[in-house]
């Protein structure tokens, strides 16, 4: 019979492309996971890596091997989780990731609440703007913002993402007030470079009718975190979301402008890959940042609407 950790090694591996990257991901030596490979070989009688100068690749067998090796890891890791849940409490290490100015402001908070409340958890959260691979780094749960999800991910959308053209009110006292799209070409539009296109933004109108703003102005920023500080500082115009500028409109320090004209819609989604049996960990925490956002997330709630 063949050690259950020395097949999960053995898969691990395959996924991470060689013995070095293995290790640091396991928190283990090189050695290790040399000697834990070679001892599952042994045992079975049969070559499931060829080793070269060049890296690591995999035999025709050993191929197949792995693809058993993963479904009896995932079992595994269910058998243990059942275990779990019969507790009725998340247990081990949660694996998070989202994005940088929405995880500042609202997963972080979420992460120490959720850890308070089930203080058997650890979180491991990485915050960036790229689109992570959840397979080969690992992750449980990622929050991304999107118009869509992917096809091959299972999503539960958390919140819609209210964008908005919005400035300060001294801004606008001294400019004036843009009652159209158009009228924006005579004002400084701070462009953030991840949203539509240089030289024009992109709106809705009536009956989600394309509408394209011709614009121009004297920043862009690839940081809408960034972007926030500046327009907060009498700059220009920007469009921005709710979830970065929530409080600021509440207090009156910004003020959102054509109201009837709103930016390409996108939303928050929790995703994480199709599993049949979802660890109780992740299920947790996406019930309880979803509740934690609510049904009108909290950063919408009386915000200056126009």
């Amino acid at each position: 019979m063949q050690d259950l950790n020395d097949m999960v090694t053995f898969a691990r591996v395959v996924e991470a492309r060689g013995f070095t990257e293995t290790a640091r991901r396991l928190g283990t030596s090189k050695s290790s996971i040399s000697k834990s490979v070679a001892r599952l070989e042994k045992s079975l009688g049969v070559r499931l890596l060829n080793r070269s100068t060049r890296g690591l690749s995999v035999t025709e067998i050993g191929a197949t091997y792995y693809e058993h090796c993963v479904r009896i890891a995932a079992e595994a890791a269910q058998a243990l989780e059942s275990v779990s849940e019969l507790q009725s409490q998340p247990r081990g290490v949660l694996k998070l990731t989202c994005p940088v100015a929405f995880g500042r402001l609202h997963v972080a908070p979420a992460v120490a609440e959720y850890l308070v409340r089930y203080p058997h958890m650890r979180v491991d959260l990485t915050v960036t703007d790229r689109v992570v691979d959840l397979v080969n780094e690992g992750i449980d749960v990622a929050i991304r913002i999107a118009r869509e999800p992917s096809l091959h991910l299972v999503a539960r959308e958390l919140a819609p993402v209210r964008r908005v053209v919005c400035a300060t009110p001294a801004y606008f006292e001294r400019f004036g007030i843009p009652e159209t799209p158009q009228d924006l070409a005579r004002h400084n539009c701070l462009h953030y470079t991840h949203f539509g296109t240089h030289g024009q933004w992109s709106l809705q109108g009536q009956n989600r009718q394309m509408i394209v703003a011709p614009v121009n102005g004297s920043l862009r920023v690839n940081d809408d975190d960034v972007l926030s500080r500046v327009v907060l500082d009498g700059l220009g115009v920007a469009i921005l979301p709710s979830f970065i500028i929530g409080s600021e409109l509440q207090a009156g320090l910004l003020r959102s402008v054509l109201s009837d004209f709103v930016p390409l819609e996108r939303h928050i989604f929790a995703v994480h890959l199709p599993n049949i049996h979802l660890p109780l960990k992740a299920r947790a925490f996406i019930d309880f940042l979803q509740a934690r956002i609510g049904p009108v997330p909290y950063w919408d709630r009386a915000t200056d609407l126009n």
